[in-house]
């Protein structure tokens, strides 16, 4: 069974699993990490969800405000032993429904072009490629999404 919690980010299993994607990301962005990085800093999310099977971390998401009407998802990750079961989407979901609930209307969010699981997961739960945003603009190896949850 999945629980899912909500929380912030000085929950020690958060900073755990963002640990995990950032070594993650450091093999698969490879000399592009530092650019990317550089825009995760964890302290500012406020707005974090995070995923148990049998009492253990295995996932988490966030969010953060982006303008008056969306907010930005960041910090994505389950392990790889557990990928596969829905849990990606269950988070990415309750992240969805939190924002909703503050008032606000879309998510939008950056990942690289080499995120190709990333990529696939994120069209598959209804979110469209839009111009790339903020620091990302002029990066060719971002692609950013959108979705409305209106």
């Amino acid at each position: 069974m999945i629980k899912l919690v909500k929380t912030d980010s000085d929950n020690s299993d958060f900073v755990f699993l963002v640990k995990l994607l950032n070594d993650y990301l450091k093999i698969t962005d490879g000399d592009d990490h530092d650019f990317y990085n550089q825009y995760n800093n964890i302290d500012v999310l406020k707005h974090i969800i995070v995923a148990y099977v049998d009492n253990k971390p295995v996932g988490c998401g966030a969010f953060k405000k982006y303008s008056e009407s969306d907010v930005e998802i960041k910090r994505m990750f389950t392990r790889p032993e557990i990928r596969g079961q829905g849990i990606a989407s269950k988070i990415l979901k309750e992240l969805e429904n939190w924002s909703k609930e503050l008032n606000f209307e879309a998510c939008i969010l950056e990942t690289g072009k080499r995120q190709i699981e990333a990529v696939q997961f994120y069209k598959k739960n209804g979110y469209i490629i839009t111009s790339n945003y903020g620091q990302y603009k002029n990066v060719t190896d971002s692609i950013c999404f959108k979705k409305d949850i209106n």
